[in-house]
């Protein structure tokens, strides 16, 4: 039953945020990547994303977002979606289902409120850039 279900941990795996060129926007954006930084391979890893929290004390939410990849090579970045200005101030949320040697593994990361800034990074792995990472 319940005691029988494994469920296990997901480590090395990130969802991180850092700044590239945005040439529709012609400055640096804020970009969410998924980073797998293990030796396996990630099949049919599926990211759900939305932010949600109050601005001005009003109740904000954003639709949500499907992102599929089908493999993530061990030790390399996809790129998972923009992360606009606006929603910067927002809980940014994402959930992500993956499989690895046979196994489900299923985490949310979350960017807190305000989180993601300059200030907040740190050396990202397999990237070599300065991001942020989610928790």
């Amino acid at each position: 039953m319940k005691k029988d279900i494994i469920i296990p941990k997901v480590a090395n795996v990130h969802i991180v945020a850092f700044q590239e060129w945005n040439d529709d926007f012609m400055e640096n954006s804020w970009y969410a990547y998924l980073v797998n930084d293990t030796d396996d391979l990630l099949e049919m890893a599926m990211v759900v994303s939305r932010a949600y929290g109050l601005i001005n004390g009003e109740e904000r939410k954003t639709g949500t977002f499907r992102h599929a990849f089908a493999k993530v090579e061990p030790r390399t970045a996809v790129k998972v979606e923009l992360l606009e200005n606006n929603v910067l101030q927002l809980n940014n949320e994402f959930m992500l289902s993956y499989f690895a040697n046979g196994q489900l593994y299923d985490k949310t990361f979350v960017f807190r409120v305000n989180t993601i800034n300059e200030k907040a990074t740190a050396d990202l792995p397999i990237i070599n850039k300065r991001g942020v990472f989610a928790n």
